[in-house]
């Protein structure tokens, strides 16, 4: 909007921006907004993630940066909405996949800190990258370790409030 101000006998153009809330009622989580959410996790009946008492969730709708069951559940909510979302393994983090178990000898292993089911191990790729395990079981002859993402083969359960959308 442009409104001409005369002030001392000068003529000035004055700019008036109109900007609109990026939290209008009207405003919905699609494709291309960045959207922040408040969100806890819950698998199995346990908390496992939350943003509780930290900064909210913040992502781009659309881009893949969630796992896609969460995004497309979110899609069309507003700011102010909550909302229960339960995702099946499939739009998670995928099933449990059995080849993805392993059997390592035990001398593969360092002596300290001793391993224990439950420990997080990191294996060096061919191509350098660090890949992370579960020691799933230890064995007289060898050690199993599970490759799949933790989270794989669970329901994950969302409680979710969108805050923010821009």
């Amino acid at each position: 909007m442009f409104n001409q101000v005369l002030i001392a006998g000068i003529s000035f153009v004055l700019v008036v921006s109109l900007q609109t809330n990026s939290n209008a009622a009207d405003a919905k989580v699609e494709k291309g907004k960045k959207v922040k959410v408040e969100y806890t996790l819950t698998v199995d009946g346990k908390v496992v993630d939350s943003s509780e008492g930290k900064e909210p969730l913040s992502y781009v709708q659309g881009e893949g940066q969630l796992i896609k069951g969460f995004e497309s559940q979110i899609e069309g909510m507003k700011v102010g909405e909550s909302k229960k979302i339960v995702v099946a393994p499939k739009d998670g983090y995928g099933d449990s996949v059995p080849d993805a178990i392993k059997e390592f000898p035990k001398d593969k292993f360092p002596a300290e800190p001793p391993m224990q089911v439950g420990m997080v191990v990191e294996f060096n790729s061919p191509d350098g990258n660090t890949i992370p395990g579960i020691i799933s079981e230890i064995k007289d002859t060898g050690i199993m370790v599970n490759f799949n993402h933790p989270l794989a083969g669970k329901t994950l359960n969302f409680d979710a409030k969108v805050v923010g959308i821009e």
